[in-house]
């Protein structure tokens, strides 16, 4: 706790050095403008009068010097505008590290992921996704598709160990290069600046796959590069030795050859300027990764390769590249210089070939870029979430279920306060165990249902978890906690519950063999098991699914109100009893929502009626 409160300090002295930085800058800007103003008016006022009262070349210099004055104001002005950007940004994202520490909901960026499945077997019980949750906490990518890849990672149902361990020291790497990671999201911010509300990687990619016009351009250009080279011989011969002038009849074949083949080339300059200017929205991010200097950091260098390894396709080269193709598309704004160019050279001709060539690197790496950079954003949220919690942990995942196959101490909930969290320590041994917890109304049971299950999915994901520490096997989740009804299905509440508890009992049929070729073991979590229907028939179902669900390949807690499921523990060694309780002290409900081990010796329903005012027989 009192790292994190330094951390936090640490965030809020940072915001106002910048805060202050950006207060300079602006009153830097604003001098700037009365400069541009001043050099304007006062500059084209003595301009005007000199060439009034002396020699009108006079003021017309001076014209031209006032421009030249104010073009350079106006450049550094510009510079220090785009700083202010910048620093806005960067105060953006320690505002939002800060909101992340302190939950405070509105500031913390939303991305639009979607709406939550209701067929997945946690997402909406556990607010992995949506408004207020797991993933609105963690989620510092820019994309969206750097987004949606660590929503796949958290709700991934099928953990894999390797994935999980290289995820896992990518991640302690990434904890400590805080400036790294902000600086990734100041580029990828400012990318998105400049290609509205989404960046243009899938657009290009898209165009890329596009096919060209057509084949080579090679026989083309030697053809152009042949006529073109007749046509100035011929012409030399006929200053030389006074032969015909043929050299017009070649001249007019290079120019029906350059205009009857413009399709064959293509829009030359609308190709060349989308992909400078859509690579160029990208490059920022792409030669950050590029020229980072990775130092000591082996697994970032590691993984970040793709964008260094090869000198020749490195994202600046090409880059620039593109951008010479792009300057010499600009031919085609004045026709007549177009005109005379290709017919002495097939500039056009080549700058085509070469950007076809340039598109070809850029349609076999860009995938490769982009998929390294969405994951990275995506390592980098779990990596920032990390450093905003530093008593978190990152949990030990194994195979080997010999040992405790969940065990954790000081378990907390990620998405509540700090000073509002009471941690638990909870373990498991043995597939098959089941664990009914009982208790009062309000005690603690539902959130410390979801409390283990955002932890699995933080584990599973290759995050830390809110925990001192955690050991734990791999398994399937799934959860039956927040089960609604659906009025345009038809579905009533008891309905769509059993329709929950019914798809558990399938995910766990199809893993019940232990082979070699078998799912996951499950792990599952159910709130309330049928709180849908009468006392008499909820007993009777609950003690049948628990009997179907105890000595399987599972584990998993069930939390009741019915206080005869308990006694489920005296005819099963794999079930067992623990409870939350509370006391009433002076007329008001006391909650320690600590786990403890047996049944709950209280309840208190009819407490909180008569506290509210409700009658209540003695």
């Amino acid at each position: 706790m009192t790292d994190k409160y330094e951390r936090l300090q640490a965030l809020q002295r940072q915001q106002e050095r910048v805060q202050r930085r950006i207060e300079r800058l602006e009153q830097v800007s604003n001098r700037y403008s009365w400069v541009r103003v001043a050099i304007f008016f006062g500059g084209l006022g003595l301009s005007v009068l000199l060439a009034l009262l002396t020699i009108w070349w006079i003021g017309v210099l001076l014209a031209l010097l006032v421009l030249f004055c104010f073009s350079i104001v106006a450049h550094y002005q510009g510079i220090v505008d785009r700083s202010i950007v910048r620093h806005r940004i960067w105060l953006r994202i320690k505002q939002t590290h800060v909101a992340r520490m302190q939950l405070h909901w509105e500031t913390i960026p939303r991305t639009d992921i979607g709406e939550p499945s209701t067929e997945h077997p946690f997402e909406i019980d556990l607010d992995i996704t949506g408004e207020r949750s797991l993933h609105q906490l963690l989620n510092t990518a820019v994309s969206r598709e750097g987004a949606l890849l660590l929503r796949d990672w958290l709700l991934n149902t099928v953990p894999n160990l390797a994935t999980i361990k290289q995820r896992q020291v990518l991640i302690s790497e990434l904890i400590s290069m805080t400036r790294f990671r902000d600086k990734l999201t100041l580029k990828s911010m400012l990318a998105s600046r400049r290609a509205a509300q989404h960046l243009e990687g899938q657009r290009l990619l898209h165009w890329l796959e596009q096919p060209d016009p057509s084949g080579s351009l090679i026989p083309l250009m030697c053809t152009s590069s042949l006529l073109t080279l007749l046509t100035l011989i011929l012409l030399m011969l006929t200053f030389t030795i006074n032969l015909p002038q043929y050299w017009l009849l070649t001249l007019l074949c290079v120019i029906v050859l350059f205009y009857s083949t413009g399709k064959q080339r293509g829009d030359l300059f609308e190709d060349a300027y989308y992909l400078r200017d859509a690579f160029a929205t990208l490059s920022g991010v792409f030669a950050f990764l590029e020229q980072y200097p990775y130092g000591g950091h082996e697994q970032l260098r590691t993984f970040c390769q793709p964008f260094f390894a090869h000198e020749a396709q490195r994202p600046s080269l090409l880059l620039r590249r593109i951008a010479r193709i792009a300057a010499v598309a600009t031919l085609e704004k004045n026709q007549f210089l177009r005109l005379i160019i290709n017919v002495l050279l097939p500039v056009e001709t080549y700058a085509a070939h070469r950007l076809r060539h340039y598109k070809a690197q850029v349609a076999r790496s860009l995938p490769t870029w982009l998929e390294l950079w969405y994951e990275l954003e995506a390592l980098c949220s779990l990596a920032t979430f990390a450093y905003l919690n530093p008593a978190y942990t990152m949990p030990d995942v194994r195979e080997d279920e010999s040992e405790a196959l969940f065990q954790a101490t000081a378990l907390g909930h990620p998405l509540l306060l700090e000073e509002k969290k009471v941690r638990n320590d909870f373990a498991m041994y043995a597939l098959g165990d089941v664990v009914i917890i009982t208790g009062s109304n309000m005690a603690g049971k539902s959130t410390f249902l979801r409390t283990v299950g955002v932890n699995l999915c933080l584990a599973y994901a290759g995050s830390v978890v809110d925990a001192r520490t955690l050991r734990v096997a791999l398994f399937r989740l799934f959860t039956c906690v927040r089960v609604t009804d659906s009025v345009t299905d038809g579905y009533s509440y008891f309905y769509a519950e059993i329709r929950r508890l019914k798809a558990l009992l399938t995910a766990l049929q199809e893993g019940d063999e232990a082979t070699d070729t078998a799912p996951l073991p499950l792990f599952f979590l159910i709130d309330e098991i049928f709180r849908g229907t009468n006392n008499r028939e909820r007993l009777i179902g609950s003690r049948s699914y628990v009997k179907a669900l105890a000595g399987h390949r599972c584990l998993g807690i069930i939390s009741t109100h019915d206080l005869e499921l308990i006694k489920l523990a005296d005819s099963s060694p794999h079930i067992s009893n623990m409870h939350f309780r509370e006391e009433v002290v002076e007329g008001h409900m006391i909650f320690d929502y600590k786990l403890r081990p047996g049944p709950s010796p209280t309840t208190n329903a009819l407490v909180i009626m008569r506290m509210e005012g409700l009658p209540v027989e003695e």
